[in-house]
């Protein structure tokens, strides 16, 4: 089922190539969410001279003096790409406001001007998807104890994981305010379901295909509609959903 899927995404690669197209796809969500292994099975098999995954460090001392969206800027598709971004600017709508990496001024700030900078990407024709990866607390409590004994993801702990079940409440304030205030007609969010980490990976995908026009997506080797159980668009009685 997956190589079917991801023959489908190559076939959209080459559209994407061939008709100088920009793509860009936002993967945000809670801590160990799943975020980073749907976006390898996404890239498994594209060419890496146009597939680009974003994970950008830190800012350093010299990008917390520039516009706050001036780094994520110059990450975007040039023409013929499609880029990952493992998180995104939406860091400072829920992760920095809850673990006190920015002020209440910078995060209003940010909540203002999100929806225009969107707009100005759509405008100039990037195509905009924007995933939020939704796990329980339980879950998260659980993958947390899996990347505390296995040796080949320990890499994967940080300093915010121990604070993620303890503010899970404040965490799910922020992050509802968010899709709130940030959804839009012509840049949307859209929930998975993620405590099972191969249906919101096959799911994704799904979605990806059916958003996106790609030359000989009417003759799909697989079907490509996302299930509604799993994946939909945010509206107002999603809210929670991962409480």
């Amino acid at each position: 089922e997956l190589r079917d899927l991801q023959i489908e995404l190559v076939k959209l690669q080459r559209d994407v190539q061939l008709k100088g197209r920009r793509v860009a796809i936002i993967f945000e969500g809670r801590d160990a969410a799943g975020k980073g292994g749907c976006i390898r099975r996404f890239i498994e098999h594209l060419n890496p001279r146009t597939a680009r995954v974003v994970a950008l460090p830190k800012p350093t001392e010299t990008e917390r003096g520039q516009w706050y969206f001036q780094r994520y800027s110059a990450a975007l598709p040039n023409e013929g790409e499609i880029c990952f971004f493992d998180r995104s600017w939406y860091n400072r709508a829920v992760v920095e406001p809850v673990m006190s990496f920015c002020n209440q001024e910078q995060y209003a700030q940010f909540m203002r001007q999100v929806p225009e900078f969107e707009h100005m990407l759509y405008e100039d024709g990037i195509e905009l998807i924007k995933f939020w990866y939704s796990i329980s607390k339980r879950e998260q409590e659980s993958r947390f104890r899996a990347r505390k004994i296995n040796p080949l993801k320990q890499w994967k702990i940080s300093p915010v994981d121990e604070e993620a079940q303890e503010r899970w409440d404040v965490y799910t304030k922020y992050k509802e305010r968010m899709f709130s205030r940030t959804h839009t007609t012509f840049s949307p969010w859209i929930i998975v379901k993620a405590n099972s980490k191969k249906r919101a990976r096959l799911e994704s995908i799904r979605y990806v295909l059916s958003r996106l026009q790609y030359a000989g997506k009417d003759q799909p080797v697989i079907n490509i509609s996302p299930d509604p159980s799993v994946i939909r668009r945010f509206h107002r009685s999603v809210v929670q959903i991962d409480r």
